[in-house]
C-alpha cells in the first residue's frame, strides 16, 4: 500500500490562520493526507486567538517573533527555521498562503528541497513592487515556482498565465476566507457568546450606524496613517455614525489614531479583536473603511460595501464586481466617499447588492482534491 501524502502547512500570521484553518481541517478530515503543520508566529497572540477558535494544534511553533524585529531578520529567522522542521518531517507538498514574509521564507525553504509548493491564494498582483510592501514581492516570488498554484479568482489566474507560468500548474478555486467566515457565522450562530464582547458598543450606539475600520498596512505609515486620522475625526462630526476601530498592536498605527481620536464620543478605539468578534464587527458595521486585503473579500460576503483606503490593490474584482472602492490615503477623498455612501442609498445599494467574486465556501476541498491528483 503506497503511503499516503505528507502535506505540511506553513503559516505565521492571523489572516494566513484565519484563511489556511479550513484547510487544515479538510486535510486532517481527509484519508487520502498525512496532515502536518508548522507555525513560524510572525504574529503571536493574534495568531494565537485564531489556531484556539479554529481548534488547531500546531506540530511546529518557532515563536519567531521578537520587538523591533527588521524584515531581513525575520526572514532569515523563518528561512532557517522552516527549513530545520522541512529536514525533520520530510513532506511531500508544502502549503502556504498569500504574501506574507513566512510565506516567501517558507517556499524558498522548500524550494531548496526540491519539495513541491502548493501557492493558496496564488496570483493576487497590484503591479507596484511597494504597494503593498513588501507582500507584492513575497508574493511574486512564490508564483516564479510553485508547483500549484490556487488562484483564488479568474483575474488572478489570468495574472499568472501573464506571467508565463505553466497554465497546467493553474487553478480558480475561489478564496478559502470565505470558507472561514461561513464556518465562524455558523459556529456564532450555535454559540452567540463567541462574539458576544461587542454587545457593549452596540448598546452605546443603538440608533447609529456603524462604521468599521481596520488600517495597518506599512505603506501608509506616516503621512497616510496621518491622512486617515484625519479624515475619520471629520467624519465622526456626524451623529449619526460611529466608528468601531480595532487598533493595530504596531506602534506606527496606535500612536498616530490615539492621538488623533481617543476621546470623541462616537469613535471607539479597542484592541485587536479575535475572528468571531470581528465576524460580528462585520455583520453589525454599514460599512468597512479599510487598508487590508482579507476585509476586501470577506466584507462583501456580508453585503457590506467597502472603502479600500490604498493606491492599488490586488483585489481589482471587488473593484470591478462594485463591491469595493479605491480611496487612496487622500482625507477629503475618503471623507467624500464615506459621506456618499452614508447619504446616498442608490450609491450604498449598489454595491451591498454587488455579486461578490471571492469564493463560495468550498475553496478548501477543491485544494485537497487537486493536491490529491497531484
Amino acid at each position: 500500500m503506497t503511503a499516503r501524502p505528507k502535506i505540511l502547512t506553513v503559516f505565521g500570521t492571523r489572516p494566513e490562520a484565519i484563511k489556511l484553518f479550513p484547510l487544515v481541517h479538510a486535510l486532517q478530515a481527509d484519508e487520502r493526507f498525512e496532515s502536518r503543520v508548522c507555525v513560524s508566529a510572525q504574529h503571536r497572540g493574534m495568531l494565537d486567538q485564531v489556531l484556539d477558535i479554529a481548534g488547531v494544534s500546531p506540530d511546529h511553533d518557532l515563536d519567531l517573533m521578537t520587538p523591533g524585529q527588521t524584515l531581513d531578520e525575520l526572514t532569515a529567522r523563518a528561512l532557517t527555521g522552516i527549513g530545520k522542521v522541512l529536514d525533520e518531517e520530510q513532506p511531500d507538498w508544502v502549503v502556504v498562503q498569500g504574501d506574507t514574509t513566512t510565506v516567501m521564507a517558507g517556499a524558498i525553504a522548500a524550494y531548496y528541497r526540491k519539495i513541491p509548493v502548493c501557492h493558496v491564494e496564488a496570483g493576487l498582483r497590484s503591479g507596484n513592487i511597494h504597494h503593498p510592501w513588501p507582500e507584492e514581492v513575497n508574493r511574486r516570488v512564490v508564483g516564479t515556482f510553485a508547483a500549484l498554484h490556487c488562484a483564488p479568482t479568474e483575474t488572478s489566474a489570468a495574472a499568472l498565465l501573464k506571467e508565463n507560468v505553466d497554465p497546467a500548474s493553474v487553478h480558480v478555486t475561489g478564496n478559502t476566507v470565505i470558507d472561514a467566515l461561513k464556518w465562524v457565522t455558523a459556529r456564532i450562530e450555535e454559540e452567540p457568546s463567541l462574539a458576544s464582547g461587542l454587545a457593549d458598543l452596540e448598546t452605546r450606539f443603538a440608533g447609529k450606524r456603524i462604521i468599521g475600520m481596520t488600517s495597518h498596512r506599512r505603506e501608509n505609515f506616516g503621512d497616510g496613517m496621518e491622512n486617515i486620522a484625519n479624515a475619520v475625526k471629520e467624519i465622526a462630526q456626524r451623529d449619526d455614525i460611529a466608528v468601531i476601530f480595532p487598533v493595530h498592536l504596531n506602534p506606527n498605527v496606535r500612536a498616530v489614531m490615539n492621538e488623533q481620536l481617543a476621546g470623541l464620543d462616537n469613535v471607539a478605539l479597542i484592541e485587536p479583536l479575535d475572528y468571531p468578534h470581528f465576524a460580528r464587527l462585520l455583520d453589525i458595521s454599514h460599512l468597512m473603511l479599510t487598508d487590508s486585503g482579507g476585509v476586501q473579500e470577506e466584507a462583501p460576503a456580508l453585503g457590506k460595501p467597502v472603502l479600500v483606503m490604498r493606491e492599488t490593490t490586488e483585489r481589482p474584482e471587488g473593484v470591478e464586481a462594485g463591491t469595493a472602492k479605491l480611496v487612496g490615503t487622500d482625507a477629503d477623498t475618503i471623507v467624500r466617499e464615506t459621506l456618499r455612501l452614508l447619504d446616498n442609498d442608490d450609491a450604498y445599494a449598489a454595491m451591498a447588492r454587488a455579486h461578490n467574486p471571492f469564493g463560495d465556501g468550498h475553496s478548501s476541498q477543491r485544494i485537497c482534491d487537486l493536491l490529491a491528483k497531484a
